[in-house]
């Protein structure tokens, strides 16, 4: 699954390039593609959880 962070900054992205091109059928689709990249984004948790490896345990001590 895609985070939230990765989510917003490919949106940003495809957003920069709308506004430098020329072609405005272009700069539409781009437009349109960041607001639904922003619409999956928005529902999900502001900090990305990965998976936590399986040597790990949740209090940081090894081996408990």
């Amino acid at each position: 699954m895609l985070g939230k962070t990765y989510l917003t900054k490919q949106a940003s992205l495809l957003m920069k390039f709308a506004r430098t091109t020329s072609d405005s059928e272009l700069s539409a689709k781009l437009i349109s593609k960041a607001a639904d990249l922003k619409a999956q984004a928005d529902p999900m948790p502001d900090k990305d959880q990965g998976p936590q490896p399986p040597d790990v345990s949740p209090d940081g001590l090894p081996g408990t």
